[in-house]
């Protein structure tokens, strides 16, 4: 039985209304779905790749499994499915192959290969791992899932200064010990992007 560590990245057809639906009020569609198809690509090319890990990109809406897009050809596909952002986590939790899972948004642009790195080494000796976002929400979330798969999605309030919060404490619900990681900015607003510019 293959215990390979899995990443997994979450990304959405590129499509006005469909991404950054946020930043989008504050920059435009356009200009939101530019962004988020520049840090989309600079994310796969850094992290999906690396041979410590099988990355996986699981696709919205589902057909994008099969269509043409700006995704690499070499990398497996999965549909995210139905439901909210927790539903749909927490499907992948379940359903891929054994072994310790990390989940990442496409839309991340600090994210390295260093972080994804830490995260597996940090669930060699924890049952979860998190990656807090500045905005209260989280950039990763990973699982060992192993002895259990916990079910730690329930009533989190998404897209809000509580998300992680609730998180965590379904995750201490569930007797899971968690590791975190660096706080990381997700590009959400015109103020996040002017300021992800300026860095560049």
């Amino acid at each position: 039985m293959s215990l390979e560590p899995q990443l997994v990245i979450m990304a959405k057809a590129p499509l006005i209304g469909r991404v950054k639906t946020r930043l989008a009020r504050d920059i435009g569609g356009v200009e939101a779905v530019r962004f988020f198809r520049t840090a989309s690509a600079g994310l796969i090319r850094r992290v999906g790749n690396d041979p410590r890990w099988q990355t996986v990109l699981a696709l919205s809406p589902d057909r994008a499994v099969h269509e043409p897009g700006p995704w690499p050809d070499d990398l497996p596909r999965v549909a995210q499915g139905p439901g909210d952002l927790g539903h749909r986590m927490g499907r992948l939790f379940r359903d891929l192959p054994p072994g310790p899972v990390v989940i990442v948004g496409a839309d991340i642009p600090g994210i390295t290969r260093a972080h994804i790195a830490s995260a597996f080494a940090a669930l060699g000796n924890h049952d979860a791992v998190i990656g807090p976002a500045e905005d209260g929400g989280y950039w990763l979330i990973g699982l060992k899932r192993r002895p259990r798969i916990a079910e730690i999605f329930g009533g989190v309030r998404w897209s809000s200064p509580t998300t992680r919060v609730d998180t965590e404490a379904n995750m201490a619900r569930a007797g899971l010990g968690v590791a975190r990681l660096e706080t990381l900015a997700d590009i959400d607003t015109g103020a996040d992007y002017r300021l992800w510019k300026a860095a560049r």
